[in-house]
């Protein structure tokens, strides 16, 4: 009995050596912390070759004949090679026929510019080339893209009547300071762009996406537009 009992104090004090040892020995190290994701890489700015559109010569001329008159301008595919292949896309597969002018922005004297659109079905929408990118400006009869947000011009495009810089980009900091993006100018028919600019304007309320005091009460029509040489 004696040999028993003193085989049971053993057996529990080598139980409460133990605790003791666990008890006090070293805390596990908690875990290591994850390495932070890397940085996403910066997306590249979509360029003429993801449009899937053609190449564009340096400069092109396209004849826009309208129930007004024609107009002629020179496009510059050397500076603004994206815009240009998309303005030529239209005119070759003949978008532009039966499109029309419909909107005069008169800004001060004299100046402001006329909008139009292409007749019927639209492509996708093209990346943007701002004016810090080509060089170009919105002097005096500058053609040039209409646009929401950056990256959705598509079928809409203007063309200025006397300096209208403030649409290069870096001239709007309240708004996307992206400008607008010119890509040629007028080399015949400024009479015809001004005898635009200066047509009724509706006095009716502008429909959405219209602009009051803008809209041309009589559209002009595009009856064609074609590249010459």
């Amino acid at each position: 009995m004696r040999r028993q009992f003193l085989a049971g104090v053993l057996a529990l004090s080598a139980v409460a050596i133990t605790g003791v040892m666990t008890g006090c020995s070293k805390p596990a190290e908690p875990p290591k912390a994850e390495a932070p994701a890397p940085a996403p890489k910066p997306k590249k700015a979509p360029t003429l070759e993801d449009t899937g559109l053609a190449t564009p010569p340096d400069t092109a001329r396209v004849s826009i004949l309208t129930d007004k008159g024609e107009i002629v301008v020179e496009l510059d595919g050397k500076h603004a090679p994206t815009t240009t292949a998309n303005f030529l896309h239209y005119v070759d597969t003949h978008k532009l026929d039966g499109g029309n002018f419909y909107r005069a922005m008169k800004s001060g004297t004299g100046a402001g510019f006329i909008q139009a659109t292409a007749n019927g079905f639209t492509y996708p929408p093209i990346p943007h080339e701002p004016t810090t990118k080509t060089g170009l400006s919105h002097v005096n009869g500058t053609i040039s893209t209409a646009r929401y947000a950056v990256g959705t011009a598509s079928n809409e495009w203007t063309i200025c009547v006397g300096d209208m810089t403030y649409m290069d980009a870096g001239r709007d900091p309240k708004g996307d300071n992206a400008g607008f993006a010119a890509f040629g100018h007028v080399v015949k028919g400024m009479d015809v762009v001004k005898k635009i600019l200066y047509g009724k304007i509706s006095t009716a309320k502008a429909a959405p996406g219209e602009w009051q005091g803008q809209t041309l009460a009589k559209q002009v029509k595009i009856i064609s537009a074609k590249r010459v040489s």
